[in-house]
């Protein structure tokens, strides 16, 4: 149950913006998340916008005391504790609505979805263009997070949907980013 929060804003310099640190700091949390197996943490952005489309520069951290407690006792901030400034372990505020925060993931790229056809049919190029239009591309609205794959080292958008406010706290689990299109998180 998400009844505490952590809130981690980063802090940028004339050589670092924000989103670079945050696109860090979510990327040492992803790795955190992994190495401990968390499947109960949730994340939100609370100055998250789309209009103008922004992350914002806060990560916030949802679930129980003891576990963002023992979270934010281990190193996982290694490499980014100068940029980021935590608050305590602190408890969620009485009546928070609840919302799911998702990952949207969009076919952006129709170059790479042509290759990645002509890889898996043994088709030309001429076959993979007539098969994928440039219509076929999805152009995003979201903000989004960017990271780098640890697993290729390619670097990605991820994109983040909120859902609707409710009243009542869905429970269930969090991927490996703190995601979930099921599980909510407090949004204040």
């Amino acid at each position: 149950m998400t009844t505490h929060y952590v809130d981690l804003t980063v802090v940028p310099d004339p050589e670092n913006s924000a989103p670079h640190l945050l696109g860090a700091l979510y990327g040492q949390l992803h790795l955190a998340l992994v190495r401990n197996r968390l499947d109960s943490v949730g994340v939100s952005f609370p100055r998250y916008s789309l209009d103008p489309r922004a992350i914002g520069s806060v990560l916030r951290l949802h679930g129980d005391a003891a576990t963002l407690a023992g979270l934010m006792a281990e190193d996982w901030l290694k490499g980014v504790r100068d940029h980021v400034r935590a608050t305590g372990v602190l408890p969620v505020p009485e009546g928070s609505p609840h919302r799911t925060v998702q990952r949207r993931q969009f076919k952006t790229s129709v170059e790479r979805l042509r290759r990645r056809r002509m890889q898996r049919k043994g088709e030309t190029a001429e076959q993979a263009a007539e098969a994928i239009p440039a219509t076929a591309e999805d152009r995003p609205d979201l903000p989004y997070v960017h990271l780098r794959s640890r697993s290729t080292g390619q670097p990605f958008c991820l994109f983040v949907a909120l859902g609707p406010l409710r009243k009542e706290a869905a429970p269930g689990t969090f991927n490996s980013y703190g995601l979930s299109g099921t599980a909510t998180v407090p949004w204040f």
